[in-house]
């Protein structure tokens, strides 16, 4: 280009943009309603494992990233009650943490993108279609592993090789419960023990499953890993600790709160990959298209420091096992 009808170009181009005016306007931040039903004002690490792995993917909050966090506080009906006021923050992307937090934007007709972490089966729940092919407007990760039932009792029946009888503690509202009981009677009754089942759906009804099982002697309690169990880990822990019935469960983080031991998906990562699927959504993509995962790495956490505190001695072949030990 000569000098002159270079000059004459630069002559044509409109005042506000020789003045340095923006050619476009920055992009919007993208906007995530964060929806469990644990208690607000105590450490979540899911909450932390999913705001770390958008870290991860270059993500800063407040200037690229914005999250918004609602709680249940043990209650599904306490979050539909909340929809409303999620819906008017706009998010761009909703996060499931949980079967009831996704429940409750079920029974509300929300329709914007959501990714979830559930503990159930979603193609049985009816949550998605298939999970190569979710098909609407949800997907995420399952951490429904019936698989991991029996060999979470082998674990406590190596801690504890008198036990004839445990108490179940689940939530009946959450998906996939039904199926869990089957799995988890199963497998005790392989092992020669007896089930108390209770089904827990407040505080006030795990007070009267607690007191029970004090009268009716039983060995330990298998929590059942949800959400709602999780908001009651320490209540469950405190229990334990008093009446020397060791308590566990599949999320490590009901071990980290004083329980025994649990043996599960590495709930962590599973968080972390959640973000993924965030901003694949963020950057255009359709849950529909996004296949739903299974946890790729389990784990064993026991934590000595409460078998101590109850008295029990921990075999050394479980100990060598542990992926974590809590001392």
């Amino acid at each position: 280009m000569k000098r002159r009808a270079f000059h004459f170009t630069l002559a044509a181009i409109p005042v506000s943009m020789a003045i340095g005016a923006p050619a476009q306007q920055a992009k919007r931040p993208l906007r995530v309603a964060w929806v469990s039903t644990e208690r607000k004002g105590r450490p979540s690490l899911t909450y932390e494992a999913f705001r770390s792995g958008m870290r991860e993917l270059g993500y800063v909050e407040g200037r690229d990233l914005h999250i918004d966090s609602w709680w249940g506080e043990g209650s599904r009906d306490r979050l539909e009650k909340s929809v409303p006021e999620i819906l008017r923050a706009q998010p761009d992307v909703l996060l499931a943490s949980g079967g009831l937090a996704l429940g409750a934007l079920i029974r509300t007709d929300v329709k914007l993108p959501i990714v979830f972490s559930v503990s159930a089966d979603p193609v049985a729940a009816g949550f998605v279609q298939s999970f190569s092919r979710p098909g609407g407007h949800m997907t995420g990760v399952s951490l429904f592993t019936l698989a991991l039932v029996g060999k979470r009792l082998e674990f406590l029946k190596k801690i504890l090789p008198n036990a004839s009888k445990i108490a179940l503690i689940a939530n009946p509202q959450h998906p996939g419960e039904s199926q869990e009981l089957d799995a988890t009677r199963t497998a005790a009754a392989q092992l020669g023990i007896a089930v108390h089942y209770f089904p827990v759906k407040d505080q006030a009804e795990l007070d009267v499953a607690l007191a029970e099982i004090v009268r009716e002697g039983d060995d330990a309690i298998v929590a059942f890993a949800d959400g709602f169990t999780m908001s009651f880990a320490s209540r469950i822990a405190e229990f334990s600790l008093r009446h020397r019935i060791p308590a566990i469960d599949g999320w490590a983080e009901f071990a980290q709160q004083g329980n025994l031991m649990i043996y599960g998906p590495v709930i962590e990562e599973v968080y972390r990959r959640l973000a993924a699927y965030v901003d694949k959504i963020g950057r255009g993509a359709k849950p529909a298209d996004l296949p739903v995962e299974l946890p790729t790495r389990v784990e064993l956490v026991v934590n000595l420091k409460t078998a101590r505190a109850i008295g029990l001695a921990i075999p050394r072949a479980v100990l060598l096992r542990a992926d974590h030990v809590i001392e």
